[in-house]
């Protein structure tokens, strides 16, 4: 595939593909086009569509990962409450974390297709944006601009962004800020695999090193499928080709 990611940029290893919004964040450029067209038609429908989180690095994401497994950052569970790490074998504290968070060099984040979106018109002053599921359920802060959302989808008008995680699997809990630009991060997804990650995993890029690396090793192929790949029909058929 013609402008096909190599394996650093699919790692969040190299960010020479991407280009700088105006707001800071990074996108692909066809990404941040259909991302600036879809912010136009909500801005026309009463919303102001925002970014809260573009691409992240693969040294970003492992801080976060190795910060959550170690007990330096909080995880959170369902209903937004801590989960008592110090108290979970290192199988538990594994999938308490992969609930939310994804392990470096997974994340559709890496990639420059995938953001995180909320409505800065309705945010309260010195309200601390979340992203939880309690500010998108029906009700919530953010849902009037998620349903306008899934209007446009349902219409294919969404202008490639769809949600890879719209739905609770079991796995990664859903995540109805999540859009995804599926003509581009479907051969993404298609183009990550062990092999990628494991030699990413040993490489010198890793530092410090990854913890709870073994535990994910032992079952790295059914980690993959619950919490990485997602399922067939997140986006229309065709859309990615």
């Amino acid at each position: 595939m013609a402008g096909a990611l190599d394996r650093r940029q699919l790692m969040g290893l190299d960010d020479s593909h991407l280009v700088t919004l105006p707001d800071g964040n990074l996108l692909q450029s066809a990404v941040a086009q259909a991302f600036f067209a879809l912010q136009t038609a909500a801005h026309e429908a009463g919303f102001e569509l925002a970014i809260a989180s573009s691409f992240r690095s693969f040294s970003r994401q492992l801080a976060i990962w190795n910060g959550k497994a170690s007990g330096a950052r909080p995880v959170y569970d369902d209903e937004g409450g801590t989960v008592p790490m110090a108290q979970l074998s290192a199988r538990d504290k594994l999938h308490a974390i992969l609930r939310f968070s994804a392990i470096p060099g997974t994340s559709r984040h890496h990639w420059g297709t995938d953001l995180d979106v909320f409505d800065a018109a309705v945010m309260p002053r010195g309200y601390q944006l979340q992203l939880s599921p309690q500010e998108v359920a029906p009700g919530g802060l953010f849902d009037p601009l998620h349903c306008w959302l899934d209007e446009r989808m349902a219409a294919g008008e969404s202008h490639g962004f769809y949600r890879p995680y719209a739905d609770d699997r079991g796995g990664v809990a859903a995540e109805r800020w999540h859009l995804s630009y599926a003509p581009l991060s479907t051969d993404c997804a298609q183009r990550c695999d062990a092999a990628m990650l494991a030699t990413c995993w040993h490489g010198d890029e890793v530092g410090d090193g990854l913890l709870l690396r073994e535990e994910i090793e032992a079952d790295l192929a059914g980690i993959l499928k619950r919490y990485v790949e997602v399922p067939e029909g997140w986006c229309p058929s065709g859309t990615g080709l």
